[in-house]
């Protein structure tokens, strides 16, 4: 799906759609209220978000594991699976499976640690014990009642901040924003702070900032023409790495969030690719959703989460985990 247009402001429609989210904030604070969750037997980190769509949780998640791996522990990634048909528990393996079975973002956590999914995340945190994990780093599942975290991170996109302010249907919010802070024991801001994101929290949780640079490899395209694509939460985010890094964007296509082509997409935008004289190119999650004999077609551009100040995130990773 695409976040709609009135998410961003708060208008005649956000108004008109109020009394539904009344009622989505009221069953979710009745789910997490009747909830007995499971608490892992290891420390487990949840990453989640408050709104809709994408924030960059997943490389926060990979970033936080980096940092862990670095602490010597043995990492564990825990995930719903979204957009993939397997329930889990089921430990992913990038060789095996497609983002069709278990979903595009444990595809990339599975390159970097053990990874499992499951839509029952206490049954999936049970299983990551029994993996040996000594942390497990949940991706997504804020709002999960079923497994109690050590400590939770919300994540931020630093462009898209909380948009109009209100809960579905009325604006892109997942749940009142107090209610998630309340659950949380820090922010991190993704992205230059442009939505004012520090300053709506008035200090309420401490912040750590992070940007997502281009990794090694990416200055190949400075004075390339391109053909951009992506169906991300933010896909603009994307077009604009692209031209940070001196590609000429000729054309940019968008794509709802999780979209999957089939072999005629790709080779539609190969083709136009080709008509602009430019090479397609698209983000590493979206790489992973192409039909496998179309991916050589299709150039990846790599990123990464770097903290402004790596110093108080690893500070915290070692009160949550004991050391």
């Amino acid at each position: 799906m695409r976040a709609p247009g009135f998410w961003a402001v708060d208008g005649r429609m956000a108004r008109l759609l109020a009394p539904l989210s009344t009622v989505w904030t009221a069953a979710g604070r009745a789910r997490r209220r009747y909830a007995s969750p499971y608490r892992p037997a290891v420390p487990l980190i949840c990453v989640g978000n408050a709104v809709a769509g994408g924030a960059g949780k997943t490389p926060v998640a990979l970033a936080l594991a980096a940092e862990l791996k670095d602490l010597g522990l043995r990492v564990g990634f825990l995930s719903r699976g979204h957009g993939g048909s397997e329930r889990g528990p089921l430990r992913v393996d990038p060789a095996v499976h497609d983002a069709a079975a278990v979903g595009d973002e444990p595809l990339l956590l599975a390159r970097s640690a053990v990874t499992v999914i499951a839509r029952d995340r206490a049954v999936g945190a049970r299983f990551l014990e029994g993996e040996g994990a000594d942390v497990i780093v949940m991706d997504d599942g804020l709002q999960n009642p079923t497994v109690a975290p050590t400590a939770s991170l919300l994540v931020v996109d630093g462009g898209a901040g909380f948009g109009n302010g209100r809960v579905m249907p009325a604006g892109p919010l997942r749940e009142p924003l107090d209610d998630a802070l309340a659950r949380v024991d820090a922010v991190a801001v993704v992205g230059e702070d442009r939505a004012g994101v520090a300053d709506a929290l008035a200090g309420a949780r401490p912040v750590m900032r992070g940007l997502l640079e281009p990794l090694p490899g990416t200055e190949r395209f400075a004075g390339t023409r391109v053909l951009g694509f992506a169906g991300i939460g933010r896909p603009a985010k994307f077009a604009e790495t692209l031209r940070e890094v001196g590609a000429e964007v000729v054309e940019f296509v968008e794509f709802p969030d999780h979209h999957r082509w089939d072999a005629d997409e790709v080779m539609e935008l190969v083709e136009r690719a080709r008509e602009l004289d430019a090479t397609p190119v698209t983000t590493e999650k979206d790489a992973v959703r192409l039909p496998a004999a179309a991916r050589d077609m299709v150039e990846v551009f790599p990123v990464a989460l770097v903290w402004r100040d790596p110093a108080p995130v690893t500070a915290w990773l070692r009160r949550v985990v004991g050391l």
